[in-house]
């Protein structure tokens, strides 16, 4: 079994736990970090483990849970687990192919859904065009109105200054003043 592809193998096993609501994710790590040492191996048949090892990579802490997760994952024949009750050997594992080939896709752009590996083109006028606002528009036509009719009556009306110098920030400001 040493022709497994990574990727398909890995897409394959988690399309199985996105079905399996038996898992958790203490399950998924586990398996997770069995795989990689796996690879480590050569995706060879059978290989030995070390808890203290396998613990690490998964991020489990606890022994029992690491005994019922790997026991529940061989039990769901996910991997096959051989315990062997020797510190000096490791335990037995074997991992099952989950109907990945070794072949290389052919045709990796098409999908189910239609797609294409090509760029999408998008006329240049695209980014030219803008849509002009009329509530903008309105304003600005209403404010060139009432000023040229304030301007041929003579008369002030109170109307909304659009820029109001409430600071005093003109050059006509008295610094001698207190603010």
């Amino acid at each position: 079994m040493e022709d497994i592809n990574y990727i398909k193998h890995l897409n394959g096993v988690f399309v199985q736990f996105s079905k399996d609501t038996r898992l958790n994710p203490t399950h998924i790590s586990l398996y997770v970090a069995l795989f990689q040492i796996w690879n480590t191996h050569f995706f060879k048949e059978e290989f030995y483990i070390n808890r203290a090892e396998v613990m690490e990579f998964s991020k489990i802490g606890s022994k029992s849970t690491y005994h019922r997760c790997i026991k529940e994952l061989s039990h769901w024949k996910y991997l096959l687990y051989t315990p062997s009750h020797n510190p000096f050997k490791g335990s037995r594992i074997k991992m099952f192919d989950f109907g990945t080939s070794t072949e290389q896709a052919l045709y990796p752009s098409n999908t189910n859904i239609e797609t294409s590996a090509g760029q999408a083109l998008v006329s240049i006028n695209k980014h030219i065009q803008t849509i002009e606002n009329s509530k903008n528009i309105n304003k600005r036509e209403n404010f060139k109105n009432l000023n040229s009719q304030n301007s041929e009556t003579g008369e002030k009306q109170n109307a909304p200054v659009p820029y109001q110098d409430n600071l005093k920030t003109s050059s006509d400001k008295n610094y001698d003043e207190p603010l």
